[in-house]
């Protein structure tokens, strides 16, 4: 597929490409299959997803129904599986403690917008930009942070609730930790070893359906034995015609406005200005993130089927399925990279199968929901335990610390503490500016300028000591053009000719130009000519504009030096006196 960058991005690009050539029953077959396993992947991961951000579980639901089945037909992706995930956890908590549920789908909106805007500006190209310590650090703080959250429901602790900051919260913890609930316990224990287990025994059969199978049946038959198991029925419930239910309701998803919605207070929220203006940076967050991951996914899911995604079409399909998710009840949506390679391994060929997962999720709510009042949640907080691991990568982490620059491996940790200790965006924004202030510094140590002997190079071997060599190497921009220029003006009384050797210089920025008028300035009082050599056309033009034009007898340009050595014996043996 194509990447997009030299024409306008348009909707179901993905699907138009993918199905353009036709669509054969084993297509069909190959993305029914893939859709039904990353379906019965996603319907547990859906629910524990949204109690983690703090909302009931059928919002999760909703999100991989709506968000999952607009995402897969407008975006750019052939296989992106899309609905909520790990790596917006410690983004939304925070949003739904402050402002309800009506606030987090109001943020879900706004970010859609972003994403949109993101889309047709064709920025998708742009998030390949974000180093790779900074989304190894945060995604390993993610980890970290959702696997901390587990633990209460892991152990059925009572009392922990949600507090702000990652040290609070353990302190919560280890406060709580003597009521350790030896139900929960068991069926926590039992769900996890499974999920680790079964992909050793066959891949056939997703380990989440397994696990969750032998973690409800061991908590059924615990309850009956008088022990506490903490339940999806015994923590959530919905009214219906006046009658409170344990679980989640048995609908699809319905219209409704987010506004209307309870915020953290318990009521509607009140529309305005002020509002809008809060939940701005939470949006831009999900945004961003939302992309980096979505492209991410894509990059992933590319390599293993060897396609080509539309990133900026991707972005507009993500930017749509967030823009009208929240108003079905769904939280912010994102490609999710673990089920994405799962479909691709089923045998997806087409973003049908994305489609399809889409439906099955809205089947199992109409048709299953009062059997997921069952679910403990012990076995719920086990997935989302080895969803942490996978998401650390801390195999991966250690290994880069071990082998990596020493810088980058700073740039990682620094991530890593910042996430985890305090948010997200916090930490994305510190590793973008360690990550460039060390890039710059690169840049700084490859950028040089320095004094040449003519006798060391073949075209001025043969000059007088009147005739000067400065080469100049590497891009001249604020941070380099000191170090590089700084000895150019700063040459012996005798000097009359200076050739600047500009070969390898592929750019300057303002600060460069400002700073190298000036040298030339100073060269030129001291009625020194200039002799240019290797410059390129952009820095020419650059230079040009500048006012750094060719000035017959004070400064001129050549293709190489050759040249300029040349016309530098022609200059000399006219103004050498005649002998005799």
């Amino acid at each position: 597929m194509a990447s997009g960058k030299n024409r306008r991005p348009v909707f179901f690009a993905a699907l138009r490409e993918s199905l353009g050539k036709g669509y054969s029953l084993q297509m069909l077959r190959g993305d029914l299959v893939a859709g039904l396993t990353v379906g019965i992947i996603a319907i547990p991961l859906a629910m524990a997803l949204a109690i983690a951000v703090g909302v009931a579980p059928e919002h999760g639901l909703y999100t991989g129904i709506v968000g999952g089945l607009i995402i897969a037909l407008t975006g750019g992706s052939r296989f992106n599986i899309s609905g909520p995930t790990a790596a917006f956890v410690v983004i939304l908590l925070p949003i739904t403690q402050q402002y309800g549920i009506g606030g987090l789908l109001l943020v879900t909106a706004m970010s859609g917008v972003i994403l949109l805007i993101l889309g047709f500006a064709r920025m998708g190209n742009l998030i390949q930009f974000v180093p790779y310590p900074v989304v190894l650090g945060f995604t390993a703080g993610i980890g970290i942070v959702i696997a901390t959250l587990q633990v209460k429901d892991f152990f059925g602790l009572h009392g922990v609730g949600q507090h702000e900051g990652y040290l609070n919260q353990l302190q919560a913890l280890a406060t709580a930790l003597p009521g350790i609930q030896a139900g929960d316990t068991l069926v926590g224990a039992l769900t996890l070893g499974v999920l680790i287990a079964w992909p050793y025994l066959t891949r056939r059969i997703p380990g989440h359906l397994v696990a969750l199978l032998a973690g409800s049946l061991l908590a059924a038959i615990l309850l009956n034995m008088d022990m506490q198991v903490s339940t999806l029925g015994s923590r959530f419930s919905y009214e219906l015609d006046g009658v409170t239910h344990g679980g989640i309701p048995p609908f699809a998803p319905r219209w409704l406005l987010p506004w209307t919605l309870p915020g953290a207070d318990g009521q509607p929220l009140m529309i305005s200005f002020n509002l809008f203006r809060e939940l701005l940076p939470f949006a831009l967050a999900v945004a961003m993130l939302g992309a980096i991951e979505s492209l991410l996914c894509a990059v992933v899911a590319d390599g293993m089927a060897s396609t080509r995604h539309d990133p900026n079409v991707e972005l507009m399909g993500q930017g749509l399925g967030n823009l009208v998710v929240p108003f079905f009840g769904g939280i912010p949506a994102t490609a999710a990279i673990a089920r994405t390679a799962a479909s691709v391994r089923s045998g997806a060929r087409t973003p049908v199968a994305a489609a399809i997962h889409a439906l099955v999720i809205l089947l199992a709510v109409v048709l299953l929901a009062d059997l997921f009042s069952y679910l403990p949640m012990a076995s719920l907080a086990a997935m989302l335990l080895v969803v942490a691991w996978n998401m650390s990568e801390l195999p991966h982490v250690l290994r880069i610390l071990r082998i990596g620059p020493r810088q980058d491996t700073w740039v990682l940790l620094t991530c890593l503490v910042l996430t985890v200790l305090f948010d997200m965006v916090l930490a994305v924004g510190v590793g973008l500016l360690l990550a460039s202030a060390l890039f710059i510094k690169r840049m700084v140590d490859l950028s040089q300028g320095s004094s040449i002997s003519c006798h060391g190079n073949q075209a001025l071997g043969d000059m007088p000591d009147s005739v000067a060599l400065y080469q100049i190497a590497g891009p001249l921009f604020f941070a380099a053009a000191d170090k590089a220029l700084s000895a150019m003006a700063r040459h012996d009384e005798h000097i009359r000719y200076m050739v600047i050797d500009m070969h390898a210089v592929p750019s300057m920025d303002m600060s460069a130009l400002v700073m190298f008028t000036k040298a030339l300035e100073q060269l030129e009082r001291r009625g020194i000519e200039v002799y240019f050599v290797g410059v390129n056309a952009r820095v020419r033009q650059k230079l040009a504009r500048a006012g750094v034009k060719a000035i017959a007898g004070t400064r001129l340009f050549f293709p190489t030096t050759e040249r300029a050595a040349t016309l530098i014996r022609k200059r000399l043996a006219e103004t050498t006196p005649a002998v005799g």
